[in-house]
């Protein structure tokens, strides 16, 4: 998977805290493709922007 990290959020939010997909969502409200993934090395969610037309995808 290849894509820009924009931002990462510790995975111990409190409960019932979403900061990366709320992050996310309001990134994808503005037209960007964002996904939300988990970095288990580091303990923490990563919200990358995709990759667009380096690998042909739209």
């Amino acid at each position: 998977m290849g894509g820009k990290v924009l931002e990462r959020f510790p995975a111990g939010a409190p409960r019932g805290s979403w900061p990366a997909e709320e992050y996310a969502a309001a990134r994808r409200a503005e037209g960007e493709r964002v996904t939300v993934v988990m970095d288990l090395k580091s303990d923490a969610f990563l919200v990358v922007a995709e990759a667009g037309d380096e690998d042909g995808r739209c």
